[in-house]
């Protein structure tokens, strides 16, 4: 009987003990992801007490800003956003019963006022009643009404960074939305099959087409095994990987240089290229592009998508897999796995060329103000990546800049600023009945300034990349390069 009792006493005391581990572990170990947690009504709510710091735009243009509602002890505050869709998919929102999406999640700390503990005991020992940071961005309105402008109402996403900061000055993505109809057309919004909630720079993965052929490219010239002059042979149809490849329209370009073939975008060259390489040499300047993870930017992981090789299953392919190399190389693939990018990994991949193969973290915000002036932080740039070597880097340059000056970029050229760019037109459709057009670049290509990505989704089979993104991309470069 004894015996019983003590086995009985033991179960008792592991069950508290396992009950005691649980507790601790939910409200001390996981408090702080908890407490961020965007669908946590209970921190909504307590932040609601608080004025939220502004939103701003680059120029000082006021995003979003709080509104005081009730008295005394019932006051409370709510988010408004005065330039409607603008800037939707930045910026995002934040309301007690929606949660937060865009900036107002991932800037969250700073915008609701969190101090470190110091901080927050010298407000009380004075105190002070809490109130929320201002976050300025790098988000520039001009240039967001250009691409939008651009755009035309057609789905897709336009990006435009600094290559040298990582500033990113343009994120759009349409279909937009406007904040302030959250809290009462949500669930219409959250229904819509044209997705307007849904951010295409990063949530969305596209058939990069031959603005892929930038990595490949790269690769090849960065790892010795070619040069601009090398010769490659341009036949079409040529076989890759046991079946024949065509190039556009089936054009025969016989042999040519890699400056030629990617001026003119030749398939069959591009795919050789990528094959001679091998799998590994690509996946490894894939890996510092910055595929195969979330960009390194200051946006919600829930709001962002890797880009890189899928499988039928739409999964994303992990290590040395088999694929076939030749036809991701030009931006395609096989049964065994696609290339898909979203917008942001492809500007970024503009901009490490830019940037003589520096790769710098993306970044929407510029700086945490607080409320009577004061610097709180500054964000620095950061260098995420050394992609190639700056030789490698200027071979590319004047390389894309040929694309642009006589290949299938010409409709991107700008008035007075020379341009280096790259097109793409991926076919899609179960007939193959639509076209993925794509335009990446950066100018001036002597001192670039802004990198662009545009692409443009779901339009009729003769839409190409050079006709059809290639103006979006003229279009907000001019907006962004004034005087150059």
């Amino acid at each position: 009987m004894n015996v019983q009792i003590a086995r009985l006493f033991g179960v008792i005391v592991v069950l508290f003990t396992l009950l005691i581990a649980a507790t601790s572990w939910s409200t001390v170990f996981t408090a702080d992801s908890l407490d961020k947690n965007p669908k946590n009504r209970r921190a909504l709510i307590r932040d609601a007490r608080v004025e939220r710091g502004l939103v701003l735009a680059r120029d000082g243009t006021v995003l979003a800003r709080s509104v005081a509602r009730g008295t005394k002890n019932n006051r409370f505050f709510t988010r408004t956003y005065p330039t409607g869709p603008l800037f939707s998919h930045p910026v995002g929102y934040s309301f007690i019963v929606n949660g937060r999406k865009g900036l107002e999640q991932s800037r969250n700390d700073a915008l609701a006022g969190e101090e470190d503990e110091f901080q927050s005991l010298l407000s009380q020992l004075e105190n002070q009643t809490r109130e929320g940071f201002d976050v300025q961005t790098n988000l520039d309105p001009a240039g967001t009404k250009a691409a939008l402008a651009g755009l035309g109402g057609r789905k897709g996403g336009v990006v435009a960074i600094e290559p040298k900061t990582g500033k990113v000055r343009v994120m759009v993505s349409v279909p937009d939305y406007d904040a302030n109809q959250v809290p009462d057309e949500f669930n219409r919004l959250n229904r819509d099959p044209n997705k307007p909630l849904f951010n295409r720079t990063t949530q969305e993965l596209y058939p990069p087409g031959s603005t892929f052929k930038v990595v490949t490219a790269s690769a090849a010239l960065d790892s010795g095994k070619f040069t601009p002059e090398s010769i490659v042979d341009g036949s079409s149809p040529k076989t890759i990987s046991g079946a024949p490849l065509a190039n556009a329209g089936g054009q025969d370009f016989g042999p040519v240089t890699l400056t030629d073939a990617l001026t003119n975008s030749v398939n069959t060259v591009w795919a050789e290229v990528g094959e001679r390489i091998g799998r590994r040499t690509l996946l490894e300047y894939m890996d510092r592009y910055g595929f195969g993870e979330d960009p390194k930017l200051d946006y919600p992981g829930d709001q962002m998508i890797p880009s890189g090789i899928l499988n039928a299953k739409g999964r994303l392919l992990r290590g040395d897999a088999g694929f076939d190399t030749g036809r991701v190389a030009i931006g395609q693939g096989g049964l065994e796995g696609e290339i898909r990018a979203s917008p942001m990994q492809m500007a970024l991949v503009a901009a490490a060329v830019g940037n003589g193969g520096r790769l710098m973290k993306p970044r929407l915000t510029d700086k945490v103000v607080r409320k009577d002036g004061r610097l709180k932080e500054r964000i620095e740039p950061d260098l995420q990546a050394e992609v190639m070597k700056k030789e490698t880097a200027d071979q590319m340059r004047d390389m894309m800049a040929r694309v642009v000056e006589e290949g299938t970029g010409t409709a991107a050229a700008l008035s007075g600023i020379r341009l280096a760019g790259k097109t793409g037109t991926a076919e899609i459709g179960a007939a193959r009945e639509f076209t993925q057009p794509w335009f990446i670049g950066f100018a001036p290509v002597d001192d670039p300034k802004i990198a662009v990505a545009v692409t443009v989704e779901r339009q009729p089979g003769s839409a190409s990349g050079g006709e059809t993104a290639g103006p979006i991309a003229k279009q907000v470069l001019e907006t962004l390069l004034p005087g150059e």
